[in-house]
């Protein structure tokens, strides 16, 4: 019964966001928008119940599938497709259990703004894009999907439109996404004419016996990674997430844990396709390890608490294009389902800290956990979770893939257990400046945050502790009699490594801590993104902005002249022509005579 409508799960999610539009202040004027907030988390409680008992139905059972058709015309045949799984309707109840706790957790942090409804309308549509996202089997939809979720990130990043910042963010953010978007739908299209199909499953036994040649796989699979490489804020795409952080900290909490991730759903869906082209596999890998260990790097750098949390999101994503370059689908997998609930944790926390404190810059704050305790160990259990602490979640996953990767790439093992050791660092370095040393200035007055943040932030908390064993009940937890323990020894090394040496640094109450810990050159090229936007102006705004002024030029004097040309030739004939309309035949009979002479020299200059 539940299994086979779970397609109302996203209704649910779109049902309340409908309906909270209509809590605007301009149309309740006794309640205010507050009553959006309640019916968004109704909706998002009802679709997670049913996920929840869905996913008991569908355990270990054979995978279903629906299909409705859209589209029929000429020989082009388009179905929504979905498909009920174990892996699919667990999907669900990881992307509605994080909204449920987000929009918690919004009633507090946006208790005092009067755009609940506006707020509360676009978590519930981010809600429903994500939801049809992970049942649909359709890679003609999961773009439509992953439109939707662009539009939604717009919208959401410039909620408080009023700022010129956050204008610019949710703009950049846009247009940034829509490069990837555009090359992927060059993908679909070019992928349609050679398999007259777009179905997963479909596209899979294509894949089996697919003859294309190489520059014809290269270039389509190209096409088909470069949406999820934008999605996922990978290199050179990667700005628009740390632009997207100008948007509330519960929007950013989604975005950065689960949204960020959909692109990298749609490649593992596409994986098979992606195997005709050795070249794509190259780039992803190439890409994945570049950006996770600069992003990492950048992280380190950064003084803005969001921006440092931002860029491990990108360093994260790196390893799971990784892990989708080698075929590792599981253990791709495995890191979506960690790097959720991890990085959520670890959003809630900072959250926590921001709204109560009037800067973000984690050098001005510092000597919090006395007085955020909650924050602080939540914080502590969000970042131990996210890199190879044993035995919580992190540690499994990246074993799993850390393994695969001995036996397969062991060079990008070396990549792995680096870019997880600079990870470690960069979190207890902001864990060390925030919570840890003397009580600054900025610090002096922040009691702990209202209860309907400090509840979720606590659940969560729990579900990070437990979830290894959660994990472990439905089997998906790898076996330790077939993991290498060299590895793990690697892994837990760096972690522990990147812990001690970042709480060594930054933790002790010292007058002047340490900064100058690499050379000022470089620690400035770092904390400028390695000026990647300024290259970006250089070069690609540039040349958009010749090309446009060329264009303009063109249009004004070439296309506006030609017509403008024809006009004024037409006015002054037909001025001149005005006085020989006389009336007396002599004027006539002349016209006649001198039209006849010029008809016949240009005929006699033709031949």
């Amino acid at each position: 019964m539940f299994s086979e409508s779970i397609w109302l799960v996203p209704c649910y999610a779109l049902v309340g966001a409908i309906m909270s539009l209509t809590c605007s202040p301009g149309k309740i004027n006794k309640t205010g928008s507050r009553p959006a907030g309640y019916i968004n988390l109704l909706m998002t409680c009802i679709a997670f119940i049913h996920s929840i008992l869905a996913l008991q139905e569908v355990w270990q059972q054979p995978v279903q599938e629906i299909r409705f058709p859209w589209l029929t015309a000429a020989g082009l045949y388009i179905s929504f497709d979905i498909k009920i799984s174990s892996i699919t309707v667990a999907a669900l109840v990881l992307i509605t259990g994080l909204n449920i706790l987000a929009q918690l957790y919004a009633v507090g942090y946006m208790e005092m703004d009067w755009g609940w409804g506006r707020f509360y309308a676009l978590m519930g549509f981010f809600e429903a894009g994500l939801c049809g996202l992970a049942l649909c089997n359709s890679l003609f939809f999961s773009y439509v999907f992953l439109e939707l979720l662009t539009l939604a990130t717009y919208l959401i990043v410039g909620f408080w439109f009023a700022q010129p910042l956050v204008v610019t963010g949710a703009r950049d953010a846009f247009w940034t996404k829509r490069v990837g978007d555009l090359l992927l739908l060059i993908g679909i299209i070019s992928l349609w004419s050679f398999t007259g199909t777009l179905n997963y499953d479909d596209l899979a036994e294509w894949a089996k016996v697919a003859n294309l040649t190489p520059v014809t796989a290269n270039l389509l699979c190209l096409a088909l990674i470069t949406g999820p490489l934008a999605k996922c804020a990978q290199f050179p795409l990667q700005l628009w997430l740390d632009e997207a952080m100008e948007g509330p900290i519960p929007a950013s909490m989604l975005r950065n844990s689960i949204v960020v991730a959909s692109g990298a759903y749609v490649a593992i869906q596409l994986q098979p396709v992606l195997a005709q082209s050795a070249i794509s596999n190259l780039v992803m890998i190439c890409v994945g390890s570049f950006t996770a260990i600069s992003a990492s790097l950048i992280a380190i750098a950064q003084v803005d608490i969001k921006r440092t949390l931002s860029y491990s999101v990108s360093a994260y994503m790196g390893f799971i294009f990784i892990a989708v370059a080698v075929g590792a689908n599981h253990s791709a997998l495995l890191l979506i389902l960690i790097h959720g609930v991890a990085m959520s944790l670890l959003y809630m926390s900072a959250g926590s800290i921001i709204i109560s404190n009037i800067t973000q810059d984690i050098t001005m704050l510092g000597g919090i956990f006395g007085r955020r305790p909650v924050s602080g160990t939540t914080f502590l259990v969000g970042a131990a979770s996210l890199v190879a602490i044993p035995p919580l979640g992190g540690f499994w996953a990246l074993l799993e893939l850390g393994d695969y990767l001995l036996a397969v790439q062991p060079l990008l093992l070396g990549v792995l257990v680096l870019v997880d050791g600079l990870t470690a660092f960069s979190l207890m370095r902001v864990f060390s400046l925030v919570f840890g040393g003397k009580v600054q200035a900025m610090t002096k007055r922040c009691p702990e945050v209202l209860w309907a943040m400090i509840l979720p932030m606590t659940v969560l908390a729990g579900v990070v502790l437990h979830f290894p064993l959660i994990l472990q009940q439905f089997n998906l937890l790898p076996t330790w009699e077939n993991l290498d323990k060299t590895v793990a020894v690697m892994l837990i090394g760096s972690s522990i490594t990147g812990f001690s040496l970042a709480a060594f640094l930054y933790l002790p109450e010292k007058d002047a801590r340490p900064v100058e810990l690499i050379p000022s050159s470089l620690q400035k090229l770092l904390a400028n993104d390695l000026y990647i936007q300024d290259i970006y102006r250089l070069t690609v705004v540039s040349l958009i902005g010749l090309t446009s002024k060329a264009v303009a030029w063109c249009d004004r004097y070439i296309v506006d002249g030609a017509v403008n040309l024809v006009g004024f030739g037409t006015l002054f004939s037909g001025q001149a022509l005005r006085y020989s309309n006389s009336g007396q035949s002599q004027f006539y009979f002349l016209s006649i005579v001198l039209g006849t002479i010029l008809l016949g020299l240009v005929l006699a200059l033709a031949f």
